[in-house]
């Protein structure tokens, strides 16, 4: 079934707009797999003259020789019987005919050609520096190893530094972006959509707008011939030798436990064996480090939880079901246990949908102050000497104003105690800051009370229609 390119605007013109510069250019494009830079690629290169090699875990001498053979087809048809012994005699071949015509040569999934050939890195300098320089070559280099492409190609230990003109990671989209997968659902459908693939351009594209979302949910999850039934063992095995010790970690943060002690203690990990696979899990944009904002230096007041929406989806409630999926009545198990649960789990991502549109506004001057940072904060409330939160802290760093909101994914509207209550941690944050709006966000709209006082009080009140729709 043909699937259309969406999105993607900003990355494709920065991709264009090296290519209409001329002389040697050099693109560095990375992000964790599945997010779609290959489709990205693929459709920037339409219409133009590209040689576009992925790379595979096959051998140094295989990938030469599909690479020889890929060069030589767009180059050279009628000398396709020729080989390469060596990289430098195909770059050197290469070198030749970029002189004068503008040709886009792509290394996909890069990481896996230098890790079987390391100097690979200090023989693309080479000819960077001797030839290609003068030539007008557009090479792009791509990898889903974001450790890989950060370390050993973008830092300045590499052998390439310096050499870049530009570099492009390509992140989940935004829930904005991922209604468009999913036009004709409902605001509610599409925030759960978005809920369930974090963005990721992959998952997306496997939802059918023809289908409930009720069907595609089951069909991608909970049938054993599902392509998410499996999905994080298998991104987790390409990713990780030992993924019995990430499986622990996601688990633990799954159940609730966000401190890096209570992670090392349900696991019984070593604590530095702990550190290390959350830093891992954070580099490939599976788990995130997040602080209580305006309260950064609290080290207390750090923790650990999902980046990545489909992790959490898939650890909330697959575990359980594995029997019931294995035996054919996936479908039994999701209508039971897991729909009723849908707006308790999607509690998290509302909140992250939320804080991405108060920023959003705050810098398109649709709030009162400029907002340049958004986050969340909890801690105590020494007036009630108990735990709190506020879901949405806005800052203006500059004329030291903030804007709290409260975020609610339930089937009931917001009502007075809901304001009430965020009012209320007025003062918990920073005091340097002045709340000046009260933004409050709901699934399912406002009562009398809250529209009828939202000037007087300084509300703002938000639903998931104008989160869609709102420029």
């Amino acid at each position: 079934m043909y699937q259309p390119f969406i999105g993607r605007k900003e990355e494709l013109d920065a991709l264009e707009k090296l290519y209409e510069t001329e002389g040697f250019q050099m693109m560095v494009v990375y992000g964790r797999r599945r997010i779609g830079k290959s489709t990205l690629l693929s459709h920037f290169i339409r219409g133009k003259k590209a040689i576009f090699y992925t790379a595979a875990r096959n051998g140094l001498q295989r990938n030469l020789q599909l690479l020889s053979r890929r060069v030589l087809d767009v180059l050279a048809p009628d000398l396709n019987t020729l080989t390469f012994s060596t990289y430098e005699e195909l770059f050197a071949f290469l070198s030749n005919k970029c002189q004068e015509e503008r040709i886009i040569f792509i290394i996909d999934e890069f990481p896996y050609l230098a890790e079987q050939a390391p100097e690979l890195l200090s023989i693309l300098q080479k000819y960077i520096d001797t030839e290609w320089m003068q030539g007008n070559m557009y090479l792009i280099l791509c990898g889903s190893s974001i450790s890989f492409m950060e370390e050993e190609v973008l830092s300045e230990k590499s052998p390439l530094f310096g050499r870049r003109t530009a570099q492009l990671q390509v992140k989940p989209f935004s829930y904005r972006e991922a209604a468009d997968f999913v036009s004709s659902y409902t605001p509610a459908e599409k925030a759960v959509c978005y809920g369930i693939t974090g963005g990721v351009a992959k998952y997306l594209s496997l939802l059918r707008d023809t289908k409930s979302l009720d069907e595609n949910i089951v069909s991608l999850f909970f049938a054993k011939t599902g392509y998410m039934y499996e999905e994080p063992s298998n991104l987790l095995t390409q990713e990780f030798r030992n993924i019995t010790t990430y499986n622990a970690i996601i688990e633990a943060i799954a159940s609730g436990r966000t401190k890096q002690n209570a992670i090392a203690d349900l696991t019984h990990l070593e604590p530095s064996t702990t550190s290390h696979a959350i830093q891992n899990l954070i580099k490939t944009g599976i788990l995130k480090k997040e602080y209580a904002i305006t309260d950064e230096r609290n080290k207390r007041k750090v923790r650990y939880t999902f980046a990545d929406h489909m992790f959490r989806f898939w650890y909330r409630f697959l575990p359980n079901g594995i029997d019931a999926i294995e035996l054919g009545h996936g479908d039994a198990y999701y209508q039971h246990v897991v729909k009723p649960s849908i707006s308790d789990y999607m509690g998290d991502v509302f909140e992250d949908m939320c804080r991405h549109y108060t920023l959003y506004m705050g810098l398109t001057g649709n709030l009162p102050c400029m907002i340049t940072r958004v986050g969340k904060w909890w801690g105590t409330d020494p007036r009630k000497k108990e735990e709190t939160d506020i879901d949405v802290v806005g800052l203006d760093t500059i004329k030291k104003e903030a804007i709290l909101g409260e975020c609610k994914f339930k089937n009931e509207r917001l009502d007075k105690s809901v304001y009430e209550a965020l009012r209320n941690r007025t003062g918990l944050i920073d005091h340097h800051y002045r709340t000046v709006q009260y933004l409050l966000f709901s699934k399912s709209g406002f009562s009398d009370w809250i529209l009828t006082h939202q000037k007087e009080e300084a509300i703002m009140p938000i639903d998931l229609m104008q989160m869609y729709t709102s420029h």
